[in-house]
């Protein structure tokens, strides 16, 4: 499945190369709500939040009225996750607030599955250079995304594995480190970072991995489908 992703900061829509580098923002929501009216999923990420530089809240809610949206982005208690949840996201995703002391946060993990159900929240488990990156992507533990999968997995209906070494570098994806942590979890598993083509959604589909994809689809390099592969 191709689930497009709308990340927000400063107010607008943007897109950053691994995270830093500004390369796209637009203040057109009318236009791109409407272009992925059609997707089954949205993933809705607030990075002011995810940064603990202010938030979009408004914004968020406001486009969870219009958009089946998964929504991360500073949620770092059941409290804020539940909140986003009774604005209209679908599912929340948390990633910084599941690890502690450099390990997964399996007290938050356990908490979060009782209290907002396995299915209503998708663990972040990011990666740079093979190891988790948490704090918006600053600050890399010694772990590897495969162990805090496996450590996770009973809390947990869903990850989202984010490469930060190649997102929004529209390269290709890096196949290898999918099929590892594809490997690693018998849980839904989506990939984001580096999604160009629908060649690569279909080998994705093919292993049972989604695809969360920016910056190909706001570049045309890749076109929303009004029908996205299930």
């Amino acid at each position: 499945m191709l689930i497009p992703s709308i990340d927000l900061q400063g107010g607008r829509i943007v897109q950053l190369v691994q995270g830093e580098r500004m390369a796209l923002a637009t203040d057109d929501f009318a236009g791109w709500i409407a272009k992925f009216s059609s997707f089954p999923q949205v993933q809705l990420i607030d990075l002011d939040a995810a940064k603990n530089a202010g938030d979009n809240a408004v914004l968020v809610a406001s486009i969870c009225t219009q958009l089946p949206c998964r929504v991360g982005g500073g949620l770092r208690s059941v409290e804020r996750a539940r909140a986003v949840l009774e604005s209209g996201a679908q599912k929340v995703i948390v990633g910084s607030a599941i690890f502690r002391d450099g390990s997964p946060n399996i007290a938050l993990a356990q908490r979060l599955a009782r209290e907002l159900g396995e299915d209503r929240w998708i663990a972040a488990v990011d990666a740079r250079g093979g190891r988790v990156v948490v704090d918006g992507w600053r600050t890399q533990l010694e772990i590897t995304p495969e162990d805090a999968m496996g450590a996770l997995e009973p809390h947990v209906g869903e990850f989202l594995f984010t490469n930060v070494d190649i997102e929004g570098l529209m390269r290709g994806v890096d196949r290898g480190a999918i099929e590892r942590v594809r490997a690693a979890t018998t849980r839904r598993v989506t990939a984001a970072g580096g999604v160009t083509t629908m060649a690569e959604v279909e080998w994705l589909d093919s292993i049972g991995v989604d695809a969360v994809v920016g910056m190909a689809l706001y570049t045309g390099r890749m076109n929303p489908l009004p029908k996205p592969p299930v």
